[in-house]
């Protein structure tokens, strides 16, 4: 073992996966406050939830035929509503390939007593997507934020399908491009790729979502927060500010902070910009050791935000071991894998994130294995 710490450590060793990294820069005093103690139905609470909807659009350059609508509980919350108000119309196909999906296997399965071909592949991998039938609604990871695999494109979604597309898009978007008119509902949360809060989430409705909400009478009874339609009609104000459940302004405040960063560094194309140059240089520390190795074997379908890694003999105490040390001196937080994933690190290497961190790792990653697989001194 060796006390020789390497020379530099990363500057914000944030690495978390969710909730991820402020935006460089960011201080709780630069907030706007004027909305604070005021209702979230007053005129300027309507404004600043408006203004948020408004920056989302335009940093995801999304089309005018979806509409977006804050929504509550997180990205769970967001999809379990789509879920909730659309399913029961025709059959439903589950992908799964990392906990989340498997999360919507259970709900589809357990809790609404669909019948859903459920298509499944081992972590690091994906099942056929040649083979999903679209005259089914299709539910999926964009991005799976426990496994680091992620859908190639939106290639594999037929232009003329039958059933919806329901994306659980929560480390996809601002990473990537999403062709928004194979999507019929995405669902997200600020925590992930804007470095926002948890606790709210945001849903995104194409006009064939909205024929579906406004068309089909679930077969089970909707919580309150889940319903979007009125009389038969979308609920048009949810979608312009006026939201279910009452709101953190101060976390639509962070959030609308993250937004305004990303148009100051060039908007999406900045922020895959900056994704992208974060998961090269993680690769660079991959293919420098021996001992690490990507979950997703297969490049063309590698995380370019939650990067999942492989060490080699590890088990569970080993990687909880591994984290610890760098935790415990500042080099790097919270960069064990998910409980359910094959035990292994996982580095969160989206926008937020500056890459001279990512560079700072290696040799805090040498350090770390070092100090744990050196021989003993007799």
């Amino acid at each position: 073992m060796t006390d020789t710490f390497p020379a530099a450590k990363p500057a914000r060793p944030f690495f978390s996966s969710g909730p991820c990294a402020k935006p460089p820069g960011y201080s709780p005093d630069k907030l706007a406050t004027a909305s604070l103690g005021r209702s979230h139905r007053a005129k300027i609470g309507k404004q600043r939830l408006a203004l948020a909807i408004d920056l989302m659009r335009e940093v995801l350059e999304l089309p005018d035929t979806h509409r977006i609508g804050i929504v509550p509980g997180s990205d769970t919350g967001a999809f379990e509503m789509a879920m909730w108000t659309m399913l029961g119309a025709r059959g439903v196909t589950t992908l799964a390939w990392e906990s989340f999906g498997e999360g919507w296997v259970t709900d589809a399965v357990k809790q609404l007593k669909l019948e859903p071909e459920v298509m499944r592949a081992d972590y690091g991998q994906l099942p056929d997507l040649d083979k999903v039938d679209w005259s089914t609604d299709v539910l999926f990871t964009w991005n799976g934020t426990t496994s680091g695999v992620r859908v190639p494109d939106g290639e594999w979604i037929p232009d003329d399908r039958e059933g919806l597309s329901f994306a659980d898009a929560t480390s996809a978007v601002f990473a990537y491009d999403i062709p928004w008119h194979k999507i019929d509902v995405a669902t997200f949360s600020w925590q992930k790729v804007l470095g926002g809060e948890g606790g709210h989430g945001v849903i995104i409705l194409g006009p064939r979502a909205v024929e579906r909400l406004e068309t089909h009478t679930p077969a089970w009874p909707l919580p309150k927060v889940f319903r979007l339609v009125s009389k038969g009609k979308l609920t048009e104000g949810v979608f312009k500010g006026e939201t279910i459940n009452t709101p953190s302004m101060l976390a639509v405040e962070d959030a609308i902070f993250a937004l305004e960063w990303a148009k100051s560094v060039g908007g999406l194309a900045g922020l895959k910009a900056r994704c992208a140059a974060n998961a090269h240089a993680m690769d660079k520390i991959v293919a420098a050791h021996d001992w690490l190795g990507h979950l997703a074997v297969d490049s063309g379908i590698r995380s370019r935000t939650s990067v999942c890694l492989t060490v080699k003999g590890a088990d569970a105490d080993f990687i909880k071991a591994f984290a610890g040390l760098l935790e415990k001196h500042d080099a790097a937080y919270d960069i064990a894998g998910y409980r359910d994933a094959p035990p292994g690190l996982r580095v969160w290497c989206g926008a937020t994130v500056d890459t001279a961190d990512i560079e700072a790792l290696g040799p805090w990653f040498d350090w770390a294995w070092a100090q744990l697989t050196a021989p003993v001194s007799a």
